[in-house]
């Protein structure tokens, strides 16, 4: 009896051995943080700070995959963005425990990738892909024409309607073609009655060597909720954006052209908001990290005006290891009208 009992418990603890090695969880993230001064265009006042975020949004998460054999695999991500300089969840006050990212899903070899939940867009990806700031929400004047919002005189211009993330979606990615990989995304309303208010989009990459290219088109009609474009004087949003890099060793090069065009409701007396952007950017490696330079330009314009931005931002990011960097940075931004704004820091990153 004693025997089979140690053969029971080695049998026991192989078959446990074997399902571990086939599931695996993860925890990751990353910290960021920087000290200088933030001055908005327009704004007029300069503030000190000691921010949260500098180079890349603060973030954690857990994920986690699941061998279900025959190239099958199931998956989970639970991501969720924090501030380092009070020590609080979300990049504001409000977001979501798990706004990066929040889905379960399954993984193919052969077929490709379903994920359920909160996911990031496929035209985020392909906007951090293209510039040498990559997500930064305080030096990329990518992210700045894109993802925030700007006005000048009698013209608005709300920049990309829906978040770099979407609730309540469907994203499907296709397996690697030789470089070549395409996501699809599809937003819910989920209000009955409603069913015509939703979000969609997708992008392509192709990477091959020291070449990378990008298209990416999304369209929303709602941000948050079915309606709520309705109260801004707003129908829905088309955005496209096309991106192109090239690895020459001794400079790494990019650029990016966006066309943006917000349907305004019939009764709007200024007419549609029309966005027109490029970005051109580089990366210079020197010693343990590397110099990188990025100028964005935007014109925007309704049946009322325009106004023109220009922005430019230099950094250099010098690696201390494999996880850890140190990181200094200015960025200047002049919009028609208003006086220019500009941001300046220092700061240290570690991913774990």
């Amino acid at each position: 009896m004693h025997k089979q009992l140690k053969l029971a418990a080695c049998a026991t603890a192989l078959i446990s051995g074997a399902a571990m090695a086939q599931s695996s969880v993860t925890l990751y993230g990353q910290v960021d943080m920087f000290v200088g001064a933030v001055k908005d265009a327009g704004s007029g006042e300069r503030a000190w700070v000691a921010n949260s975020g500098g180079m890349q949004t603060s973030y954690w998460g857990i994920k986690g995959t699941e061998d279900l054999g025959r190239g099958l695999k199931g998956i989970f991500d639970l991501n969720g963005f924090y501030r380092t300089d009070n020590g609080r969840s979300g990049r504001f006050d409000g977001d979501a425990m798990f706004s990066r990212n929040a889905y379960v899903g399954l993984q193919s070899e052969r077929l490709g990738t379903i994920k359920l939940g909160r996911n990031t867009t496929p035209y985020f990806v392909s906007t951090i892909l293209f510039n040498p700031l990559v997500d930064s929400y305080v030096f990329s004047p990518a992210i700045f024409h894109t993802y925030f919002t700007a006005t000048s005189g009698a013209v608005f211009d709300p920049g990309i309607i829906g978040d770099s993330g979407w609730s309540n979606s469907l994203v499907y990615s296709t397996p690697n073609f030789g470089g070549l990989t395409g996501n699809l995304i599809y937003s819910f309303g989920e209000q009955a009655g409603e069913t015509g208010r939703n979000k969609w989009g997708g992008n392509l990459t192709y990477f091959n060597g020291p070449f990378g290219a990008t298209v990416a088109f999304q369209q929303v009609k709602f941000s948050n909720t079915p309606g709520d474009l309705t109260t801004l004087g707003l129908d829905k949003q088309n955005a496209v954006l096309g991106g192109l890099s090239y690895d020459f060793k001794v400079v790494k090069l990019f650029a990016q052209g966006q066309y943006i065009k917000t349907d305004a409701l019939a009764a709007s007396t200024t007419g549609d908001i029309k966005h027109t952007s490029g970005q051109i950017g580089a990366s210079v490696p020197f010693g343990a990290g590397s110099f990188l330079a990025s100028y964005g330009y935007v014109k925007t314009e309704n049946d009322i005006g325009d106004f023109k931005r220009n922005t430019v931002a230099v950094a250099y990011d010098y690696n201390l290891s494999k996880r850890t960097d140190v990181y200094a940075a200015y960025f200047y931004d002049k919009i028609t009208g208003l006086e220019h704004g500009d941001s300046f820091g220092v700061g240290v990153r570690h991913k774990f």
